[in-house]
C-alpha cells in the first residue's frame, strides 16, 4: 500500500492538516503524520527527507506557518512529489508570508502549493498522484468528484422549489 506522509512545523498546524488526513483516510490511503520543524530540528528534517521513500512514502505534504521554510527543504532533499500547505499561524503576515515562501521556490526544486489553510486540497492532490498509478485509488477519487457535482446539482434543485 502507497503512503502519504504529512508533516507540520508544529503541533498549532495539527487544525488544518487534520483536513488533510481525513480525506486520505476516506480514500483508504495509509497516512503517517509527524511534527518535522526545519528551523527547530533540522536533523530531523534531513533525516526524513533523505529517506522518505525508502518507507514507502509516495507523496509529502508539508504544511508550515511564518516563514514556511519546511515544504521547500523537503523538496529539496527528497526524490518525491511534496505538496506545500501555507497555514495562516499567529506570527503570519496574514497568510502572505507563508504562501510566498511554498510558491516561490527556485527551478529544479519544485513544490505543488495549494491554498492558505488548503489542506484538504492537498490530500486530494496526493490522492490523485496516487490513483495515477493506483486504479483501486483512481476509482474513489472519480466517486468523489462525482459526488460533489450530485451535491452542487441538488443544492441548484432545492433553490428553485
Amino acid at each position: 500500500m502507497k503512503k502519504v506522509a504529512i508533516i507540520m512545523g508544529s503541533i498549532s498546524d495539527m487544525p488544518v492538516m487534520q483536513e488533510a488526513i481525513d480525506i486520505l483516510k476516506g480514500f483508504d490511503i495509509e497516512t503517517e503524520v509527524d511534527i518535522v520543524s526545519a528551523h527547530r530540528t533540522p536533523e530531523k528534517l534531513f533525516d526524513f527527507s533523505k529517506n522518505a521513500h525508502n518507507r514507502g512514502i509516495s507523496v509529502i505534504i508539508a504544511g508550515a506557518g511564518g516563514a514556511a521554510h519546511l515544504p521547500g527543504m523537503v523538496a529539496s532533499m527528497s526524490p518525491l512529489p511534496v505538496i506545500g500547505v501555507p497555514v495562516k499561524s499567529s506570527n503570519s503576515i496574514d497568510g502572505w508570508d507563508s504562501v510566498l515562501s511554498i510558491l516561490q521556490m527556485p527551478g529544479g526544486v519544485p513544490v505543488a502549493t495549494v491554498a492558505l489553510n488548503g489542506a484538504k486540497n492537498a490530500g486530494i492532490l496526493a490522492a490523485q498522484i496516487i490513483g495515477s498509478h493506483d486504479k483501486c485509488v483512481l476509482d474513489k477519487i472519480i466517486f468523489y468528484k462525482e459526488s460533489l457535482k450530485e451535491a452542487v446539482n441538488k443544492a441548484a434543485s432545492e433553490l428553485k422549489k
